[in-house]
This record gives C-alpha cells, structure tokens and sequence, in this order.
C-alpha cells in the first residue's frame, strides 16, 4: 500500500488503481505508486483487460511529453513494444526530427529495436524502479535489435525516481 501520494490518498493494489485519475498523477507519484505495489498487486492489474488497457495508454501516453528532444538528437528509431499478460499489448514509439510519436498497435515499418517484457517489468521499467540492463541480464527483458539503443533508451524520457 502506498499511503498519502501527493494528495491521493491510500492507493491500495487494484481497487486502488481502478478509482485513480490517471491524468492528476504525477510522473513522480505513480512511481512511487509503482514502487509500493508487490508482484501480486501487479499481477492482479494485468489480469483486468479494462484496468491493464488504461494504464499502459496512460504510460503510453505520457511518453510524447517525457521525451527530452535535447538529448535525442537527430535520432530516427522506432521502437517496438510488447508487453506480455494476459495478452500481448503492442505500441511504437518513433523518434525522429526531435519529436517523439507513439501509437498502439503494429505498422508495417520494421523497428530498430523489439522490447518485450511481463506486464510487471513494465511498470517498473518505465516508473523509474528497475534497470534495463539488469532486467535484460536476468532475462526479464528481451531485445531483438539495436541492443545499444535499447541500452541507452533511458536517457531521451524523464524518467521519475521514486
């Protein structure tokens, strides 16, 4: 349980999470949310379809504003994510001209790189509360691809500490 995140109160595994208002947290408090949930708790949100589907559009979502231009560069990737639950939930995040886009959903363009990781590894990685190289060592993360630029996707999103 994670108590009193920026004025929101007791956030208690699932029925905690299905009351919440996404759109009022901070990067910074559903970390923290995040961090406090255990693996039972996170398993029981991937198993929710509607649950599961509003946190990984919120996630999804937020990236276009967490990413830092500056640090991209002149980079033009795109990068394929897959996340594994209950079923496989797909996005892609295109980086190119400093501007990042993100779509549910296969295209046809082939990815640089293929993330593919559990519904719990997810949350963790993108709320800041695990590391990509160490998930990827203990086989919690799968890359097909540019492993350098998987390696290194961190540093072009703010990514909360929690």
């Amino acid at each position: 349980m994670v108590d009193d995140i920026g004025g929101i109160g007791d956030i208690d595994g699932t029925d905690g999470l299905a009351g919440l208002d996404f759109a009022s947290v901070t990067p910074e408090e559903f970390a923290k949310i995040v961090k406090g949930l255990s693996g039972k708790e996170i398993t029981e949100i991937a198993q929710d379809g509607e649950l599961r589907a509003r946190v990984l559009a919120e996630v999804f979502g937020r990236m276009r504003r967490q990413f830092k231009p500056e640090a991209a560069g002149t980079l033009k990737a795109l990068i394929r994510w897959k996340v594994t639950g209950i079923d496989e939930a797909v996005y892609e995040t295109e980086i190119a001209d400093g501007t990042c886009t993100v779509r549910e959903g296969r295209s046809d363009a082939e990815p640089r790189v293929t993330l593919v990781l559990p519904d719990a590894e997810f949350l963790k990685l993108v709320s800041g509360n695990a590391n990509p190289v160490t998930m990827f060592m203990m086989r919690k993360l799968k890359i097909a691809g540019d492993v350098a630029l998987a390696a290194g996707l961190t540093r072009y999103f703010d990514i909360p500490k929690a």
